[in-house]
């Protein structure tokens, strides 16, 4: 369920060919299992169409049931006309009113794609983007503006031609039959502000789920500093429903870091909660040894690696709380206020680490196993804190 007090939904999007239908469950599959709770994909051609319920079929026998979404442009009328199976196997559809077609093709196509998501009860995400406007719409508005006394400014009217497409054909769906509450809108810019300005808006006008993205983010810091500059503005206001973080992956990079920084925004701005998160200190000149970096890393990688099996047995233990701190100054304080917490010797103390369980110091590690036995500890805290009381009785959990 997406929108009213549904928890927000992390969505990503696959960038394998779809035609190529075991990269593409592969992917969607690793995506899924990262946490994404809603996976889009490309369906541009024939072959991808007829691949469609094939992915389904894959990902089924995978255990995984995650929701497909279907990323039309240009053809999608035809695609899902010719193609019922690939119609039913996809939980959405996306359609951007700028790409379904120009002139009286437009309202004809846009039709025929939302009679069938009727046929087939699916709902539909309307999406707007700054890069593929309604160029039609856009020429009526700016003859509209340039008619004015005093005209608006062209990104003013370009903005307010991307709400104006939203709710539109949100409208024109409805009249055809979709319901209200299978509605989804999206109104993606490349700027931040401009973004945060356009969902403002858009919030202020319509009660649909708003699905929240910064397209073409970018890559690396600057796609997720972008991305998390724009959203957490939003959200804090209450305005989102859904979000993907739309990131260019380096070059081999993993395709799962936008749901992972998708669910980090959502966790350290407390909306929701997925995995536990380790609090690190950024180190100084007390701290010259890498020991608490990589055992921070260390950390951090392995909760997140438990994380599908803690989550079948151990009720609430993603918001569970780690540190992994540097040296004395602000270590044992900031390990307890965690749930778990480690303070390493910095430079000239004493080579001994103490731990901390729910504010109390329960041992003093030492030596050359620190890692492991951290970890050791961690684990023994998660089945006597979250686990159900018949297994904590059995020591089956886990």
């Amino acid at each position: 369920m997406v929108g009213g007090d549904a928890p927000i939904v992390v969505q990503s999007m696959t960038n394998t060919d779809t035609a190529d239908e075991v990269a593409t469950a592969v992917q969607v599959a690793n995506l899924a299992r990262a946490g994404s709770e809603i996976v889009r994909i490309t369906v541009n051609n024939e072959e991808s169409a007829e691949a469609v319920p094939r992915i389904r079929d894959r990902l089924q026998s995978m255990g995984l049931d995650v929701p497909l979404v279907g990323d039309f442009h240009f053809n999608g009328h035809k695609l899902l006309t010719r193609y019922p199976a690939c119609a039913e196997a996809l939980a959405k559809y996306r359609i951007n009113p700028g790409n379904v077609g120009r002139g009286a093709r437009r309202d004809t196509q846009f039709a025929e794609m939302i009679e069938i998501a009727c046929r087939y009860k699916k709902p539909v995400r309307i999406g707007v983007n700054w890069g593929s406007l309604d160029q039609d719409l856009l020429a009526r508005m700016l003859d509209d503006n340039a008619a004015l006394a005093v005209p608006r400014e062209l990104p003013e009217v370009m903005k307010e031609a991307l709400i104006v497409s939203a709710l539109g054909s949100a409208e024109r769906a409805e009249q055809l039959g979709l319901g209200h509450d299978r509605i989804v809108i999206s109104c993606k810019l490349s700027g931040v502000q401009d973004l945060i300005a356009v969902y403002r808006d858009l919030a202020g006008r319509c009660d649909y789920p708003l699905h929240l993205g910064l397209t073409e983010a970018g890559m690396g810091s600057k796609g997720i500093v972008a991305s998390s500059a724009a959203l957490a503005v939003l959200l804090q206001e209450g305005i989102g429903d859904t979000i993907r973080i739309s990131l260019t992956p380096e070059p081999g990079g993993d395709r799962t870091r936008e749901v992972v920084v998708a669910q980090e925004l959502l966790q350290t701005m407390g909306l929701r909660a997925f995995t536990p998160l380790v609090a690190a200190c950024p180190g100084c000149g007390r701290t010259t040894s890498t020991v608490f970096q990589e055992l921070a890393d260390d950390i951090q990688n392995y909760v997140r690696s438990r994380m599908p099996e803690w989550r079948k047995h151990y009720v609430g233990v993603e918001e569970m709380s780690l540190a992994v701190m540097g040296c004395v100054v602000n270590g044992p304080g900031e390990s307890k206020h965690a749930n778990i917490g480690i303070s390493l010797p910095g430079t000239g103390e004493r080579p001994v680490a103490p731990v901390y369980e729910d504010g109390e110091k329960t041992v003093t590690l030492k030596g050359d196993n620190i890692a492991a036995e951290f970890r050791d500890i961690i684990e023994r805290y998660v089945v006597r804190t979250y686990a159900a009381p018949a297994e904590r009785k059995t020591g089956k959990a886990g």
